[in-house]
């Protein structure tokens, strides 16, 4: 058995043992280097967004037992999508995937703030009062189901080696986990990371309670796509241990750092102004 097909084989065993690597590392790294004093008990926040990612998990194992994986074995076997049709080597099959997924992941963030229904579904990962890791993994269970359906839609059409798909979930969390992390990065590699990677610092301004900073830098993974779209933002308004996290109106830790309260927020008041275009700066906010 070759590497890549015992990954594939173990994909259940690679992406847990990823994630947890992952976590256990930038936790460290927040305690050596912080960016930013919290506000919030880590206990209470914890609790809660991990709590949301043990449900999650039971979600996505109950509606899609092979998840992402499955789907990816599913179009290979049936030969469909563009990279089925088109055959190249692995690794160049890999890498237009994992490049094409990512865009797709970067549209899907764009639409989540685009569309007033799914905003409402979004702003929970938004509305965290504090800015960590585990923000990186807090996001409602039904946004975590319509991005396996996108992402499902996009494997079918890509139609990317399984591999790949692997790949890209690893990268995907790991990544989440990286640029929502509390951790201070010099200056200088902070500016030659973002020209082709979503750093904690560039990620952290489109979490600001100004809405024109929160409608910029939608990448997770490849800061590209903000760059080409007219997304990018270069830093906030005042600086960055001095910003306000989270979304204004809703800054009422039991409604937004409680698991029952995180649940419940999509349901909660009506949508505020939140144009995706809306640029200029609003001192009222």
């Amino acid at each position: 058995m070759s590497w890549h097909e015992w990954i594939i084989h173990n994909e259940f065993i690679v992406k847990l043992v990823a994630f947890f690597g992952v976590f256990f590392l930038m936790a460290a790294w927040e305690q050596i280097t912080p960016c930013r004093i919290l506000t919030i008990p880590q206990k209470l926040r914890w609790t809660s967004n991990l709590g949301l990612v043990v449900i999650n998990s039971v979600v996505l194992r109950l509606i899609f037992p092979a998840g992402a994986v499955g789907v990816a074995v599913f179009v290979q076997h049936q030969g469909w999508g563009l990279l089925n049709y088109y055959p190249m080597p692995l690794p160049a099959a890999i890498a237009i995937s994992v490049v094409a997924m990512d865009f797709i992941i970067y549209l899907q963030h764009v639409m989540m703030h685009a569309v007033p229904i799914l905003w409402r579904v979004h702003r929970v990962h938004h509305a965290d009062l504090d800015y960590d890791l585990t923000t990186g993994i807090r996001f409602h269970p039904i946004e975590i189901i319509l991005s396996m359906l996108i992402k499902a839609a996009a494997i079918l059409l890509l139609g990317p080696p399984v591999l790949a798909v692997v790949l890209f979930e690893v990268l995907l969390n790991a990544a989440a986990m990286f640029n929502h992390s509390n951790i201070q990065l010099p200056g200088r590699v902070d500016r030659i990371l973002r020209w082709f990677l979503v750093t904690p610092d560039m990620h952290r301004v489109h979490h600001s309670i100004r809405t024109d900073e929160a409608n910029s830098n939608f990448g997770f993974n490849l800061s590209c796509w903000d760059r080409l779209s007219g997304t990018y933002r270069d830093q906030p308004k005042g600086d960055h241990q001095g910003m306000v996290i989270g979304i204004s109106g809703y800054r009422d830790p039991a409604q937004v750092e409680r698991l029952r309260g995180m649940l419940a927020l999509p349901w909660r008041k009506a949508i505020s102004d939140y144009a995706i275009n809306r640029r200029k700066y609003d001192n009222s906010n």
